[in-house]
């Protein structure tokens, strides 16, 4: 899908919306579940943020706040290389920082070279390496992939955060 228009990011609002993210959270991560640092989380424990070109869904933020940070719990851009990723993640820092948080937070898994080059780009340092932490969320969360990206088996859980 090629877009052309300006990526503008919003709440989610209609049924459609929920819908949507539902489905794209099924294809895109094997279910309805998210598990990070061994904690289960779905839909709705967690707030949105859904991009959008020219009245198109291209991808969605879902983050967890509390008073003082902000976990980071999935970025799906639709199309690469128009700045949806990058919308996303600004949205949900201004979010943050308005809120008075002060530490924003993610873990990724150990193949996910892209997502580790995206992040750090963006000012996120690595700050915790759990190892072997994915093969216990795959006793919780049976769908979660033995081997990832660049056919790297999928072990360990990378902490990185960012100081606002």
């Amino acid at each position: 899908m090629g877009v052309r228009g300006k990526v503008t990011v919003t709440l989610p609002d209609t049924e459609g919306d929920s819908l949507w993210l539902r489905d794209l959270w099924v294809n895109e991560w094997g279910g309805d579940a998210m598990i990070s640092k061994g904690r289960s989380y779905t839909l709705e424990d967690l707030d949105v943020l859904i991009a959008w070109v020219d009245g198109i869904r291209v991808g969605a933020a879902t983050y967890h706040r509390t008073m003082d940070e902000c976990e980071l719990m999935s970025i799906n851009a639709m199309v690469e290389n128009a700045g949806v990723g990058s919308a996303l993640i600004s949205a949900v820092e201004e979010t943050a920082k308005t809120a008075g948080v002060r530490r924003i937070w993610l873990i990724t898994s150990n193949d996910n070279l892209d997502a580790l080059r995206f992040y750090q780009r963006r000012g996120y340092r690595i700050v915790a390496v759990y190892p072997n932490a994915v093969d216990e969320a795959r006793k919780l969360k049976s769908t979660i992939p033995e081997m990832g990206y660049y056919d790297i088996p999928i072990h360990d859980e990378l902490e990185l955060e960012k100081l606002l």
